[in-house]
């Protein structure tokens, strides 16, 4: 690829604005843990209406503090889709706990809610229920959130969205993040996420324990709180470590930019409903599935996935991959199902486990998608996509 004339699949849009914003950090007084990072939780709590968030370095640490927030350790069971980055599954192994997955709906590409229920119900009968479901917003579509909490009562489990791809979605009436229907909403604010503070993260609550048991752990499990010690503060200087934590803190100039990002994402996410319109459109007759997007909810369109038709194109999707990106199309794959990577194989995984994840995984291609994708450069994806295809 001529990456200088490359059409990427995500790409940040960084503003003079936005490294105005910065640029008063850099020449203030606190680079870190100072009183920048407080606005940027106020402004997530404000616009997903959740009570409690937590910012940390990347939405892999938001995710495992999260599973230590809800007590998950050893002998325990956390269960995720497949269809997701490593980490939606990683963060269970962090805390010493077992992993499974759930297969998807092969129409959304969502943890389906049938094989959730069918497989907690035969969870139950041999004792091996998980203490944590993580159902992920694949391409920024939320999932069922009402029928898995539902679940939840029923089988007794935890809830934690990994919300990484759909910061600005809606599910039903609410903001996705607001944890009506979860313990622990996570975002992520890499580069080619809706909204970027370069790398980091976030989780949300409702729960004020949940929420003080975070920020204890993304800061090394060290307290000034003097109703957190154990003893009477010796002065000023003094602190406790209380827990073994980690350094997960966000800085002060990544927040910044948060903050500035922030304003323009609802913005960001119209503009992405309209590449996708336009994209529907100009792609209907071609030898391609798309996902389908459920009436109640309104997605943050992360990615714009399509699935290749194999019985009606004489090229399967290694060639069409390679030749969308020989013309500079910077297409992707989201994702490798995570039980056929290498380290879940030596667990016990096997090819043939989750096959409605499997047949998505061998047919899928994720086309440019970002708020500042020109038409004429969505026009040049459509049409060297159709030359290959055709």
């Amino acid at each position: 690829m001529n990456l200088d004339n490359m059409i990427p699949y995500g790409k940040q849009d960084i503003t003079k604005r936005d490294i105005e914003e910065v640029v008063k950090i850099l020449q203030s007084d606190f680079l870190t843990q100072g009183p920048t990072i407080n606005s940027f939780e106020e402004v997530l709590c404000g616009y997903t209406g959740a009570k409690f968030s937590t910012t940390v370095n990347s939405c892999t640490s938001a995710l495992h503090i999260a599973c230590l927030a809800l007590d998950l350790g050893p002998g325990d069971i956390l269960w995720t889709s497949p269809i997701t980055f490593v980490a939606s599954a990683n963060c269970a192994i962090y805390c010493g706990a077992s992993v499974d997955f759930v297969d998807i709906d092969p129409d959304t590409a969502l943890m389906s809610v049938e094989k959730l229920k069918e497989k907690l119900n035969n969870a139950k009968k041999i004792g091996k229920l998980p203490k944590i479901i993580v159902p992920v917003h694949f391409a920024g579509q939320p999932c069922d959130m009402k029928e898995i909490h539902a679940l939840s009562q029923e089988y007794n489990f935890k809830i934690i969205e990994d919300a990484a791809h759909a910061i600005g979605a809606r599910y039903l009436s609410d903001k996705v993040g607001s944890c009506r229907y979860s313990d622990i909403t996570v975002f992520s604010f890499h580069p080619v996420k809706i909204i970027t503070t370069a790398e980091g993260g976030v989780a949300m609550t409702n729960s004020h324990k949940l929420a003080k048991k975070m920020r204890l752990l993304r800061s090394h499990g060290v307290t000034r709180e003097q109703f957190s010690m154990t003893k009477l503060s010796d002065g000023d200087w003094y602190y406790q470590q209380i827990d073994i934590g980690f350094n997960f803190r966000m800085t002060e100039l990544q927040a910044a930019l948060g903050i500035e990002q922030m304003k323009r994402l609802d913005d960001y996410v119209a503009k992405r409903h309209i590449l996708q319109k336009r994209y529907n459109s100009m792609l209907n007759n071609l030898p391609l599935t798309t996902l389908h997007q459920n009436h109640y909810s309104y997605s943050a369109l992360h990615l714009y996935t399509v699935q290749i038709n194999k019985q009606y194109t004489n090229k399967n999707r290694k060639q069409i991959f390679n030749e969308l990106r020989e013309n500079n199309i910077g297409v992707n794959v989201h994702y490798i199902p995570v039980h056929t990577q290498p380290y879940y194989l030596n667990m016990g995984f096997d090819y043939g486990d989750f096959p409605n994840a499997e047949s998505y995984y061998l047919k899928t291609i994720s086309l440019p998608m970002f708020p500042k994708l020109s038409f004429e450069d969505q026009d040049r994806v459509i049409h060297v996509l159709k030359s290959v295809i055709q």
